[in-house]
């Protein structure tokens, strides 16, 4: 894993990820946590055929700033940059831009696991 891979994620906003699904919030836009989501798509594309098939890369901390709101029906594209590379980590610059300007941008750790012991930390999670 070298660090300068690039993902890309894109999406049109729809009724479900907008920030008046989340409560009692009557605002049509697109919602932080489904933004988040957009740009984690990004780095996990990022990483395609470049992770062995015995891994899985799993978010660990997301820092973003969210900028602007996108009103539902817009498309939304992320983008990831792999930055650094540190053992395990995976260091990512992330951001979103819908048709208009850019509506956010941070940083988000991944971390690459063995997917077997992964998966047998959630069946011992799951039977206690």
């Amino acid at each position: 894993m070298v660090p300068g891979l690039t993902g890309k994620s894109e999406m049109v906003v729809g009724a479900e990820d907008l920030v008046s699904r989340l409560g009692k919030v009557d605002v049509n836009v697109l919602s932080t946590p489904r933004l988040i989501q957009l740009m984690e798509a990004a780095a996990i594309e990022a990483l395609q055929g470049f992770t062995l098939s015995d891994q899985v890369s799993l978010g660990t901390q997301v820092k973003i700033k969210h900028l602007s709101p996108t009103p539902l029906g817009m498309k939304v594209v992320a983008h990831a940059l792999l930055k650094e590379v540190n053992e395990n980590r995976l260091f990512f610059l992330v951001d979103a831009y819908d048709e208009v300007e850019k509506v956010a941008e941070g940083e988000h750790e991944r971390i690459l696991v063995s997917k077997e012991r992964f998966l047998q930390k959630v069946e011992k999670k799951r039977g206690r």
